[in-house]
């Protein structure tokens, strides 16, 4: 293996500039490598790399016993026996420990005072983070643990003894994703069973030897899915995928300790965040330029600082945030400023803020705060607003720290690179170090005067544009639909100068009742549909609607109000906007800013405001004002509402447009002009990774913004950049299509259709496995393209035609006038072939069916017992969930079909068909069923009827199957009543912690039965929570 030298180029950079792939220095292997062999390349390269290998320890007593070794040289104290047991009990692996503990105990809490027999204290250190290189790895493999289920771990990395890394591998061919789905099913069985050294973790690694991703340990639900996996790269953003290259360089010894200690980031709501490549990358690069002009005295000038280009929507905050933290490490430096725009502070940015800047991050403009936080002589890093900044400097003419080295770091500093702040910052700050981190640069293309980012930060030290980020699927792709349904405004709304734009705006002649009225319909005939919520969930995603003006925002509001005020399930629909200065605009396309000061707005827009922040305060049972104060609240409680999904659909006019944070976001409905740099700001609130049911940023124009969106992507991206930042159309999605970057060639929704009507007619009938294996594929393929698919409206129209009777000319020629189709088109659109939704409910259900099946014989045995390879299967559960219908949903159904069919029989069966095609209630099948034989359905006037009259059954069957399930089991009553009670409010049960042990009958621990009791008994509770969680009532 050829040596490679990561610290040879720069000091201290483990992002590399240069490093020359395995594949090109030597010849690669021919042969076919099985998943042991792997595992073995693996471990030979760590070991010559420095890391001790230690084959012997596969036991969880023989990995205490190391751990206490390896903390003893690291401390350099010895532990008596009893020492040792109560360090273990009292900290290190206290039995009430859950993995977040754990992980606070790594990132945080690494010291603890421990008191030896003799009575002195001594502090006992996990890490040593001041000096990396003292800490030891070492790499076990194949290590057995139990927990609901045995399990064997491929390849693991202990840090002083503590598993901190878990590779799990696969053999070359294998989807990456299996190994991903491997690693949450041993979290679900046994990392995180009781007393488990495991929980420990704090990287996965996940392999088939071509290609490799790391990912966190964490337990948030939304953080979990595999689009939050990640390659390793080089500083130009090139990915190290092959295992080989990735032990080489993200396995160097000095990379995975900083990686592991470094650049980690334990965040306010619990959650462990392991940074990107480029995030390292920029942050590296940022102190390496601060320490260099530090030496060279080149401070207080463009060539002493620098700016990063990170396109929106990829992590800027943390990177930028991460690198103040280490900026306050060096000696030499006195004040480290973190500047974030007031805009940007919601509620949860402020916490993470307030954890080190108290009183300097509120929306205030009082600077009190701010000056007692830069007196503070223990207080290296203040976090403020660029208006609280501004505001000291004016009123402050002489401060200690304009003398001192001060280093700046703006967030989204395109907005804070021009105006007063800055001068004042020039003029005040003699030996200052200034850093802006953006994802939409001002060049001189898209600036209005002369001044650009380059020019006030200095050179770009590390640029991920919007194409890394996409193909690194770390960003989503746009849709942009132009929503051309209005004849009459068409030349309006495809009018690309500027002058009579604003002549057509300033004559409302955009703003005609008609136009208002017909886009406010488009949008909630079609709000469902774009927002995924058209299943019976209705979970799905939310929206904003982007609007020119206030006087707009007014008008849309009302329509949308007027017309949806007869519907049983209104939208919640809100808005938010206030006074916008007029002042000039620093770049082309940029966002007018609006003030926390609607109190400046004229009285018909204050009076707006004031009914909608009313409306507002009567659906939510909140108390908010239009004064600035209460204003602020208001801005701060609705960004987290439309974080929740409680907000279904926001009308703004320019807050919210920028620098705001809401993956749940899909949708962007726009009625106003935007151009580059707004362009880029605004459509990028929809293109956060999320699931697999959200595959791209939807946002539908109702302006032709075609040439606007070309221009500002080129700007921001390359020249083709157009391909790779652009959705695909309805036609190839339809028809099949090759991808320009990967040359790979997709099948269409037709031919898929068509393939499975003529391979699976009766889904009930699959029973081979070759063809169990073929239909998830096939069927796979299905649901991957539809869910693209539903957001097309050519698509909504399609299935909308399948309710008409083709035979019924005046109905066809209804459709084709309502949707001002062509005679062509509508001809095109019969041919397509579309799967009925009886159809797809059965194939559904064979496809649960097949995945229950796979789960329960793979559970005993080996997959070398199989003749069919199901390596290269993976079952798309995001995007079944995603059409997951819900209780409520399928009682009402049972209802409109009581109406329907009299006969029990024919209904049981019809419900039975609805509930196999959906996953989260299945278990729930005996039920509905036993309540529909059991019930006399005919007294029962309404849907708000039948879901009462289900609950309140379900509720009593609860109560007699947990008293059954205590009294045969011989459960502890009391603690098991607590026990099934908690995981009810859960939802799932947990082995965690000693309640379960406490619920057992009387038996000791070392009783052989003790255990396949303990197993029993949690699997029959499962079962029980998987059937009633939902139901509510006491048991």
């Amino acid at each position: 293996m050829t040596q490679y030298n990561p610290i040879a180029e720069l000091q201290n950079f483990i992002v590399l500039d240069n490093y020359t792939k395995r594949a090109i220095v030597s010849e690669p292997p021919v042969a076919y490598q099985t998943e042991a062999a792997l595992e073995r390349e693996l471990i030979d390269d760590l070991k010559y790399q420095g890391y001790e290998y230690l084959p012997s320890l596969v036991t969880p007593d023989a990995l205490l016993a190391n751990v206490r070794e390896q903390l003893q040289t690291l401390n350099n104290v010895v532990f008596t026996d009893t020492e040792w047991q109560r360090f273990v009990d009292e900290y290190l692996d206290k039995a009430s420990d859950s993995v977040v503990d754990k992980t606070r105990r790594v990132q945080d809490d690494y010291i603890y005072d421990f008191v030896f027999d003799d009575g002195h204290i001594q502090n006992i250190y996990l890490v040593d983070k001041q000096n990396i290189a003292r800490n030891r790895v070492q790499v076990i493999n194949q290590f057995e643990q139990t927990g609901t289920q045995a399990n064997r771990y491929d390849v693991t990395i202990l840090v002083n003894g503590l598993p901190m890394v878990q590779v799990e591998l696969k053999k070359r061919g294998v989807a990456t994703r299996e190994a991903f789905n491997q690693v949450h099913r041993y979290s679900k069985e046994s990392f995180n069973s009781e007393s488990s050294l495991y929980k420990y973790l704090q990287i996965f690694v996940i392999s088939n030897g071509t290609d490799t991703r790391y990912f966190a340990n964490t337990v948030k639900r939304n953080k979990n899915s595999f689009d939050f996996t990640m390659n390793w790269a080089k500083a130009d953003n090139t990915l190290i995928k092959d295992l080989k290259d990735f032990t080489a360089t993200f396995f160097q010894k000095d990379t995975l300790l900083h990686v592991l200690l470094t650049y980690s980031v334990f965040d306010t709501s619990d959650t462990l965040l392991i940074m990107r490549p480029y995030q390292i990358a920029a942050s590296e690069r940022l102190i390496w330029k601060v320490k260099s002009s530090y030496q060279a005295k080149q401070w207080s000038k463009p060539d002493g600082g620098g700016y990063i280009w990170h396109t929106t929507g990829s992590g800027k905050t943390l990177t930028s945030f991460k690198a103040a933290r280490l900026a306050t490490q060096l000696d030499f430096i006195d004040k480290v400023f973190f500047v974030v725009d007031r805009k940007d502070l919601d509620y949860q940015t402020m916490k993470e803020y307030q954890r080190f800047s108290p009183d300097s991050v509120n929306g205030s403009e009082n600077t009190a705060g701010l000056k007692r936080n830069i007196e503070k002589r223990d207080n290296k890093i203040i976090v403020t607003t660029i208006q609280k900044l501004n505001n000291l400097m004016k009123s402050e003419p002489s401060l200690l720290v304009y003398g001192q080295q001060v280093v700046f770091i703006f967030d989204e500093c395109h907005r804070s690179q021009f105006g007063e702040a800055q001068k004042n910052l020039q003029k005040k700050f003699k030996r200052y170090y200034q850093f802006g981190f953006t994802g939409t640069p001002i060049f001189p293309e898209n600036a209005l005067g002369a001044e650009t980012t380059a020019s006030v930060f200095g050179r770009e030290l590390h640029s991920y544009v919007i194409t890394d980020a996409i193909r690194d699927e770390k960003v989503l792709k746009f849709k942009v639909d132009y929503n051309d349904v209005r004849p009459r405004f068409k030349a309006l709304e495809t009018e690309k100068d500027e002058a009579k734009l604003t002549a057509a705006e300033n004559k409302k002649l955009l703003l005609h009742p008609d136009r208002i009225k017909e886009v406010s319909r488009y949008i909630l005939k079609n709000f469902k549909i774009k927002t995924h919520r058209n299943q019976g969930s209705g979970l799905g995603f939310n929206a904003m609607f982007a609007v020119n003006s206030v006087e707009a925002a007014k008008l849309y509001y009302e329509e949308l109000s007027h017309l949806q005020r007869e519907d049983e399930k209104k939208l919640k629909i809100a808005t938010i906007f206030s006074f916008a200065p007029n002042e000039e605009q620093n770049a082309v396309g940029d966002i007018r800013e609006e003030n926390f000061e609607p109190t400046a707005m004229d009285s018909s827009a204050k009076e707006f405001l004031t009914k909608a922040i009313n409306d507002y305060n009567a659906m939510f049972r909140t108390n908010f004002g239009v004064d600035s104060k209460e204003f602020q609240n208001y801005y701060r409680d609705l960004a987290k509402r439309v974080k929740s999904q409680e907000v279904d659909l926001i009308i703004v006019v320019g807050m919210f447009l920028t620098g705001f944070d809401a993956p749940t976001l899909n949708t962007l409905f726009v009625d106003k002009n935007l151009r580059y740099h707004g362009l880029m700001q605004a459509f990028s609130r929809t293109n956060r990774i999320y699931d697999a049911t959200k595959t791209f940023g939807n946002i539908v124009t109702f302006r032709d913004l075609e040439q606007a969106t070309i221009d500002a992507i080129t700007l921001f991206g390359d020249k083709n950049t157009k391909n790779v930042v652009l959705e695909k159309s309805y036609e190839e999605y339809l028809k099949g299509f090759t991808d320009i970057a990967t040359g790979e060639a997709y099948r269409g929704y037709i031919a898929i259709v068509k393939e499975l009507k003529e391979k699976f007619p009766h889904p009930e009938e699959i029973t081979t496995e070759a063809d169990k294996k073929a239909f998830v594929k096939l069927f796979g393929d299905y649901l991957k393209v539809e869910n693209i698919l539903q957001n097309y409206d050519e698509f909504t129209y399609l299935k909308e035609l399948q309710q008409i009777d083709k035979g019924d000319a005046t109905a066809v020629e209804a459709f084709k006038e309502s949707h001002f189709l062509t005679d062509e088109e509508m001809s095109a659109m019969i041919e397509v072939d579309v799967l009925q939704d009886r159809a797809t409910q059965d194939y559904r259900s064979t496809y649960n069916d097949i995945r229950d099946w796979f789960r329960r014989e793979r559970e005993g045995k080996e997959p070398e017992e199989s003749k069919i390879d199901w390596d290269d299967v993976v079952f798309e559960m995001d995007l079944l969930k995603s059409q997951e219908i819900n209780l409520d949903y399928i009682l009402e159904l049972v209802f409109e079909h009581k109406k329907k069919v009299k006969d029990k029989d024919a209904l049981i069966e019809e419900v039975r068909r609805i509930i196999r095609s959906s996953i989260g209630n299945r278990a729930k099948e005996g039920l509905i069923v036993d309540f529909i034989h059991e019930t006399d359905l005919e007294p029962i006037q309404d849907k708000a009827g039948i879901i009462s009259a289900f609950f309140s059954y379900a509720q009593e069957r609860q109560k007699e199957e947990a008293a059954n399930l205590i009294s045969q089991e011989k459960l502890n009553a009391e603690a098991a009543k607590r026990y099934i009670q908690t995981s009810l409010k859960h939802e799932f049960a947990s082995e965690n912690g000693t309640d379960l042990n406490a619920i057992l009958p009387k038996m000791s621990p070392l009783n052989p039965q003790y255990l396949t009791k303990k197993q029993h008994v949690f699997q029959k509770i499962a079962a029980f929570i998987e059937k009633f969680k939902g139901i509510g009532g006491e048991i």
